[in-house]
């Protein structure tokens, strides 16, 4: 019968299978020619002490014995083209998630995308790097696969209170993710393997009944006696549903104003915001590995730091091993930053973002905007940085230590971010006590991490979108909005997920509560 086994190894014996092979045969006292085949079900990092080593948890099959991987296909979707229709609204993971959960259940999905498909997003984003054009409607957040398509690709989620996390990696591997997705403590798809996936996903709801509409952005919502009715599009159309999914991600300003304007209650909600710092990932690799160089067998190095400074939590959020930092407006007359990495992890730099959480109360200069208090405020320091970096997509930035030190750095160097920098005394971006924290928590990050705080780490400013600054508040059991019947907010946007998978989580989740009602009706 073939055994489970969990151990340590080093990384040179982790990552060669004859060497591997070799190591599990002197653990488990038989001769390696014995062994038919490892299959490893876990894998992880174990860098706190000096020598690195690998956490694997194996599976061993001897001469003999029959080897059973279960093979991951799709589910057995119906074809729902004439089925019930149902309205989702957006086509990031939780959009995604939700039409594909929703075609299981043979009903039928109509998707609405404000943004282009996935291929036809490039051009746009080519755009506000090269030309510093921002295009409303399509850029690195809006258009098909969401924000996450093109900023990494991250599929780790410490909610496991959420839901399925394991059936969502197993989909995106059926639609053709590494399988290794499954073994990884951190799973990671990469931004250039993830347009392909979100391609095969959409042609699959097509495929199968669906429809999914492109440069499609939702300007109103039609509702009778508290109930949705449907829905009107930039486009002159009407679309009509009792069923709405609303899965518009973090940055869909325009549907949270469109909430507040028709009196649909919804609520601020707290965030963090921050910078984007950026260090060469060598000195990364360093710190992490106490080590000069990380050799062939080792990722690079991602890192994790928290602190309590001045009664606040100051945190790394959406770190980028091997990556790049990205512009991620959504609108003319605004800067923000957010950053991704390829799946091999191979740039010079790692980035991550470095954000203080905020307090409703730090929303107060905002009061008159009532439930969009929070959204206002993130925005003002986006358009402030817009302002003082010189009006176009370059952003502010400093040395980190000059940071901390109130010093103008004299010569910032080329970094990731391809539109380019302007040298600024971060403190004129930010409010005083959210600089003050900042440079209070630089300091304190730099005497746990040692080589943290360097002037060779660039901070640019500001990482903003870390969440939704507005709630839109459902029923704990229907998860439809405590106003509106029918109406199902759902995802980041509405304040329900952090991420790509607790995203998708909640786009199923969504999708499954209709489908319940639905059926009790019958």
């Amino acid at each position: 019968m073939p055994q489970e086994l969990l151990f340590q190894v080093s990384p040179e014996i982790a990552t060669n299978e004859l060497l591997l092979k070799q190591h599990i045969s002197k653990l488990i006292r038989v001769e390696a020619k014995e062994i038919q085949h490892i299959s490893i079900l876990k894998r992880s990092i174990d860098a706190r002490q000096k020598a690195v080593k690998f956490n694997l948890k194996v599976t061993i099959y001897m001469l003999g014995e029959s080897i059973q991987e279960a093979k991951i296909e799709l589910p057995a979707y119906k074809n729902v083209e004439n089925a019930q229709e149902v309205i989702v609204v957006g086509a990031g993971p939780a959009g995604l998630f939700a039409a594909l959960q929703l075609i299981e259940l043979g009903l039928k999905p109509i998707v609405i995308e404000r943004g282009k498909d996935v291929r036809g997003r490039r051009r746009d984003l080519k755009a506000i790097n090269r030309d510093h054009i921002v295009d409303e409607d399509s850029n690195y957040c809006f258009g098909e696969g969401g924000a996450g398509t093109y900023s990494d690709g991250k599929l780790y989620t410490r909610s496991k209170k959420r839901g399925d996390v394991t059936r969502i990696l197993e989909l995106f591997v059926a639609y053709g993710a590494s399988h290794d997705i499954l073994v990884d403590a951190h799973p990671h798809i990469g931004t250039n393997k993830l347009p392909q996936i979100i391609q095969d996903m959409r042609e699959k709801i097509i495929e199968m009944g669906g429809k999914v509409l492109f440069e499609t952005r939702l300007i109103d919502i039609i509702i009778k006696n508290n109930e949705v009715q449907g829905i009107v599009t930039k486009n002159g159309d009407t679309i009509l549903s009792n069923k709405i999914i609303l899965a518009t991600g973090h940055s869909a300003r325009d549907i949270f104003e469109l909430l507040d304007r028709k009196q649909i209650f919804i609520e601020a909600k707290a965030f963090a915001l921050g910078v984007r710092a950026e260090h060469p990932q060598s000195l990364i690799d360093q710190i992490q590995y106490s080590c000069d160089y990380r050799g062939q067998h080792l990722p690079p190095s991602p890192y994790s730091i928290v602190k309590q400074v001045g009664g606040r939590g100051m945190y790394s959020f959406c770190m980028c091993p091997g990556g790049v930092i990205a512009p991620c407006a959504t609108s003319p007359g605004e800067v923000v930053t957010n950053g991704w990495s390829p799946s091999k992890r191979d740039q010079a730099t790692a980035n991550s973002g470095i954000v203080v959480e905020l307090k409703l109360e730090d929303f107060k200069p905002f009061a008159k905007f009532g439930a969009l208090a929070g959204m206002e405020f993130q925005k003002s320091i986006e358009q402030k940085a817009w302002h003082l970096a010189g009006e176009t997509q370059k952003v502010p930035a400093q040395k980190m230590v000059d940071f901390t030190q109130k010093k103008v750095s004299s010569n910032i160097p080329k970094t990731s971010y391809v539109p380019g920098t302007t040298s600024i005394e971060m403190g004129q971006v930010f409010p005083g006590f959210l600089t003050q924290i900042l440079r209070e928590g630089f300091v304190e990050f730099g005497k746990s991490m040692r080589g943290f705080l360097t002037n060779e780490a660039v901070l640019h400013a500001p990482e903003s979108r870390t969440s939704s600054p507005v709630r839109i508040p459902r029923d704990s059991e229907t998860l439809e909005h405590l106003q509106i019947k029918g109406l199902y907010p759902c995802g980041e946007g509405a304040g329900y997920a952090g991420g790509i998978i607790s995203a998708a989580i909640d786009g199923e989740k969504c999708a499954l509560k209709i489908g319940e009602i639905l059926r009790n009706r019958l």
